[in-house]
């Protein structure tokens, strides 16, 4: 077991994580651009120790739940560390990604506890590291599947820790637009910037991890567009760096929904659809205000 948690290659990513922080902050400041704030900052960052910690236990339990699927898996001697395992495992797991990602913004209960990390209404690399908390306690359940496959637990955490670093240099305003293939088939700054915009186009969009592929496929992709600049946050922005505020306030929101409904058929929505649905109200889901134009 130790093993496998020392596969976790996010832990020695963390300098070169700070190291970049503070060049695109001096870029930043040579450039006058309004890419930081300093409260902002720090509160991301404190998102970012919160989710090492929360995560702590799941993955422990995590890992020996695939330990134990891995063991009964019928290709545990035929998937071992192989180049095309690895292939294959790094399709896998950005599969696993998308479906993760995309679910935690589909259903509300998931999105209070990945909210935070689009709290920021500013796109660099401390936002990056304002890590969804509360995903931390399922995000797992997500790859469960994998050890099935007979891929050992510590090939998949090792993926998930490369998949995780990829995306760490896409929250950023300085990087354009790449190539074209490029643009197609990997994720982009540019196509991460589509991701956290509150913009109604954007909505929920560009859930990929390395891949872009997911969700040309799965039609959720959004390009960038010159005539439609990204505005970065929520919907209904909190307006604090508090660190409570940032942690708990979709949680109390929904807390707050679900007392008010009568009916538990609604309660029961109010946690399971997406956010913005409303028992009594208007229809706020991304789909249904883009189909309607709002």
């Amino acid at each position: 077991m130790d093993k496998f948690l020392t596969d976790d290659l996010t832990l020695f990513a963390v300098p070169v994580y700070l190291l970049a922080l503070l060049l695109e902050m001096r870029l930043a400041r040579q450039r006058g651009l309004r890419w930081f704030n300093r409260g902002d900052s720090l509160a991301s960052l404190a998102m970012g120790g919160l989710a090492v910690v929360v995560e702590l236990l799941p993955r422990i339990a995590f890992l020996y739940i695939m330990v134990g699927l891995h063991d009964v898996s019928p290709l545990r001697d035929v998937v071992q560390r192989q180049w095309w395992a690895w292939v294959l495992l790094f399709l896998c797991d950005d599969f696993s990604y998308y479906w993760f990602h995309r679910s935690n913004h589909e259903v509300r209960l998931l999105w209070a506890g990945h909210v935070n990390h689009h709290s920021s209404q500013h796109l660099n690399f401390a936002t990056a590291l304002r890590q969804g908390v509360g995903e931390r306690l399922h995000k797992l359940l997500f790859w469960l599947w994998l050890p099935l496959l007979g891929f050992d637990p510590a090939m998949i955490i090792t993926m998930i820790s490369i998949n995780l670093f990829y995306q760490f240099w896409i929250h950023t305003q300085a990087v354009d637009r790449l190539p074209g293939w490029y643009e197609f088939v990997f994720n982009t700054p540019s196509h991460h910037r589509v991701h956290h915009g509150s913009n109604v186009r954007y909505l929920d969009r560009n859930h990929g991890g390395v891949l872009i592929i997911w969700d040309r496929l799965f039609g959720t992709f959004s390009p960038e567009l010159e005539a439609e600049p990204v505005i970065y946050g929520l919907t209904k922005n909190i307006e604090t760096n508090n660190i409570l505020t940032v942690l708990l306030h979709e949680y109390r929101a929904i807390w707050r929904d679900v007392r008010r409904a009568d009916r538990w058929s609604d309660k029961l929505r109010y946690l399971c659809l997406a956010p913005g649905w409303s028992h009594d109200g208007l229809d706020k889901r991304a789909n249904t205000l883009r189909r309607t134009g709002d």
